[in-house]
C-alpha cells in the first residue's frame, strides 16, 4: 500500500532555494559568454562607417579621416586636376586600374564615383607608409613631367592625382579605393553606395 508522505517544509524550503540559485548561477555565467560573442563598442566604431561634409573640402584641397584605423583621403579635384589625368598614361604602371584596388563602381578613368572627388586609402603599397599630397605641378624634385599627385617619401614611389602608381616605383599596386557612397553632400566611407543617392 502506497502512502504519500508529505514533504518536510524544510526539505522543500531547500529543494526551491537550491534550484534557485542554480539557475542564477547559469545566468551569471551566460550573460559574460553571450557578451563575448558581440564586438565591443570600440571595434563596432573602428569599422562603422564614417561621415564627411563635402562643404568643408574646397576645391584643390585635401582632408583626412579615419576609418578602420587607417587614414582616408578625401580630394576634392579641381578642373585642372581632373584634365592633368589623361596625359600621362604612358608613365603610369596600371593606368587602366586592372588590379583589383578598388570597388566595380570606381573602375573609371577618374578612380571615383563623382571625378571632382577622389576617395583613397592614405596608405602606400610597398611597405605601408602615408605619402604625402603634392599637388604642385613640376616641382624640381620630382622631375618635370610630375603633374601632382601623391609622394612616398619612405621609397620614393609616386602616384597621380586618381591613386595610380607610376612605373619604375617600388610600389607595385595603385592605391587602394575604400567603398563609399554620397548621400546629398555627404560622402559615406565604408558604405556601398545605392545608385537612386549617388
Amino acid at each position: 500500500m502506497n502512502r504519500t508522505l508529505p514533504l518536510n517544509p524544510r526539505r522543500q524550503f531547500l529543494g526551491v532555494a537550491t534550484s534557485a540559485m542554480a539557475s542564477l548561477g547559469v545566468v551569471a555565467v551566460a550573460i559574460p559568454f553571450v557578451k563575448s560573442m558581440s564586438p565591443s563598442e570600440r571595434a563596432r566604431a573602428a569599422g562603422g562607417p564614417v561621415e564627411v561634409d563635402l562643404a568643408t573640402v574646397a576645391p584643390g584641397t585635401l582632408t583626412t579621416v579615419e576609418w578602420r584605423g587607417r587614414p582616408v583621403w578625401v580630394l576634392h579635384r579641381t578642373p585642372d586636376m581632373l584634365a592633368a589625368l589623361g596625359k600621362h598614361d604612358g608613365d603610369l604602371a596600371d593606368p587602366g586600374s586592372s588590379e583589383n584596388q578598388q570597388p566595380f563602381y570606381a573602375h573609371n578613368a577618374t578612380r571615383s564615383v563623382r571625378p571632382e572627388f577622389f576617395v583613397a586609402t592614405a596608405v602606400c603599397t610597398h611597405l605601408g607608409c602615408i605619402p604625402g599630397f603634392r599637388p604642385d605641378v613640376a616641382p624640381a624634385d620630382l622631375g618635370p613631367n610630375w603633374p601632382g599627385g601623391f609622394y612616398c617619401p619612405c621609397h620614393g614611389s609616386r602616384f597621380d592625382l586618381a591613386g595610380r602608381v607610376y612605373r619604375n616605383v617600388p610600389a607595385p599596386r595603385n592605391l587602394e579605393v575604400p567603398p563609399y557612397s554620397f548621400v546629398g553632400n555627404t560622402l559615406h566611407i565604408g558604405v556601398e553606395p545605392n545608385t537612386a543617392n549617388t
